[in-house]
C-alpha cells in the first residue's frame, strides 16, 4: 500500500475495493460556506457532494449526454478493454463523477489516465484547448468491510435522486442502474474486505 499526500491523503491499494470522486474544474462556488464545527473527512465530503449536487452555476459539461457517454464509454474501457479496475457502480453527475472500483494497477495507471483522456477528447468537443477539465486531486477512501462497500454503493447509485434530477435512479442513465446499463457489465461481487 502506498500512501501520498498533496491537499488530501491517498491511499494507493492494489484489489481493495475504493470510492473515487471526481470533479470538474472550478465546480465548486468560492464563497462556498461549511458548518461552523471541524468536520470529519466523511462529513467534509457528504457537504461539499451536497454543494456540487445543487449547483446551478459553474461547469456542468457532465450533463451534455455526449460528454457525458464519453465519460460512461471511458470508465467501461477501463474495466472492459485494458483491465485496470473492476467496476462495482458509478454514476456521472453534471459536474462530478463517483465510482466504486477494485483496482487491479496502482492509480497512476488507471486514474490519470482515465481523467487525462476523457479532459482531452472533452475539451475537443467543447472547442476548447490548454484549460484544465478537472480539478486536479481526486477523493478517494479505502472500503473498510461489506457493509460500507454496499453503503456506498447505495450512495453512488442513489446520488441523482438525492440531488432531484430523477425520482428513480433507474431513470439516470449516466449510471450503473441506468438505461445504458445494458451496454456494461457490473460485477456485483467483491472479496471480502
Amino acid at each position: 500500500m502506498t500512501h501520498h499526500e498533496r491537499r488530501l491523503p491517498h491511499w494507493d491499494l492494489v484489489g481493495h475495493p475504493l470510492f473515487v470522486t471526481f470533479r470538474l474544474h472550478k465546480s465548486l462556488p468560492a464563497n462556498r460556506v461549511f458548518p461552523p464545527e471541524r468536520l470529519t473527512s466523511g462529513k467534509a465530503f457528504v457537504a461539499i457532494d451536497r454543494i456540487l449536487d445543487k449547483a446551478a452555476s459553474g461547469p456542468l459539461y457532465l450533463r451534455m449526454p455526449e460528454i457525458a457517454a464519453l465519460v460512461v464509454a471511458c470508465l467501461c474501457d477501463g474495466e472492459q478493454r485494458f483491465r485496470r479496475y473492476e467496476m462495482h457502480s458509478f454514476v456521472v453527475m453534471p459536474n462530478h463523477v463517483h465510482l466504486l472500483v477494485t483496482p487491479q494497477v496502482v492509480a497512476t495507471r488507471w486514474l490519470g489516465p482515465l481523467k487525462g483522456f476523457i479532459a482531452h477528447e472533452a475539451n475537443r468537443m467543447l472547442g476548447r484547448s490548454g484549460q484544465p477539465f478537472w480539478q486536479d486531486e481526486s477523493y478517494d477512501h479505502l472500503v473498510r468491510s461489506d457493509a460500507e462497500f454496499e453503503r456506498i454503493r447505495d450512495y453512488i447509485e442513489s446520488n441523482p435522486v438525492k440531488a432531484g434530477l430523477v425520482a428513480a435512479a433507474e431513470s439516470w442513465r449516466w449510471s450503473s442502474v441506468g438505461a445504458d446499463r445494458k451496454s456494461t457489465r457490473l460485477n456485483s461481487s467483491h472479496a471480502n474486505i
